[in-house]
């Protein structure tokens, strides 16, 4: 199995896991845990394949489905076992991310040979999946965090697909993009790693205006 792969059926077990430990916390029953793995473990890769005209992966290929079940059946039985549940999400969420921030862009490429495409994919299929699972578990959103979050897919991207532009090998370029991306939103996550947020002001009054 490439590389590409791996990193696909790597990322939607991790993300599904974080979708059944978002059911664990909100006390849903084991069709929770189910739904809430799989919408988040195939809603960023559902979203690519959309918005690039393809077939559905997991309609193709109904095994990751099946892997988001079992993840979520794992996780029903042992996420009391973990003292932080939130914490352990964060960094499951921060591996996905990497993982399907290279497989996005690497599809995105693939299919459209352009660079732009390719980041873009990487980065809707890397944050799709952890938006939607916050959504709809009522959480506090990945995206509205303070310390970096898209920016970490999108390093990630552009880390692959500048390592394939340049000819690298398959797995070089993989481990470079996962590792980018996973460095980034790790220190996020660890040091608070954020951009300066936008600070309010009064705005104009009318007879200001030229």
């Amino acid at each position: 199995m490439n590389p590409i792969a791996l990193l696909d059926f790597a990322g939607v077990a991790v993300f599904a896991a974080t979708g059944a430990l978002a059911a664990s916390r909100k006390q849903l029953d084991i069709i929770g845990f189910l739904f809430l793995a799989s919408i988040t473990g195939i809603g960023g890769g559902t979203l690519r394949d959309v918005i690039l005209n393809l077939p559905v992966f997991w309609v193709a290929n109904s095994g990751y489905v099946l892997i988001c079940a079992v993840v979520a059946v794992l996780v029903f039985f042992s996420a009391h076992r973990f003292e932080s549940r939130y914490k352990l999400l964060l960094w499951l969420d921060a591996i996905g991310l990497a993982a399907f921030s290279v497989m996005g862009a690497a599809k995105g490429l693939a299919i459209t040979g352009s660079p732009v495409v390719s980041v873009i994919t990487g980065v809707l299929t890397a944050t799709s999946g952890g938006i939607l699972r916050d959504l709809l578990a009522g959480e506090p959103s990945v995206l509205l965090r303070p310390e970096i979050y898209v920016t970490a897919a999108l390093a990630g991207a552009a880390i692959f697909t500048l390592g394939d532009l340049a000819g690298l090998p398959a797995l070089a370029s993989s481990l470079l993009g996962f590792a980018a991306a996973f460095v980034v939103r790790g220190g996020a996550l660890k040091f608070g790693w954020s951009f300066a947020a936008y600070k309010s002001r009064p705005g104009r009054r009318p007879e200001d205006i030229p």
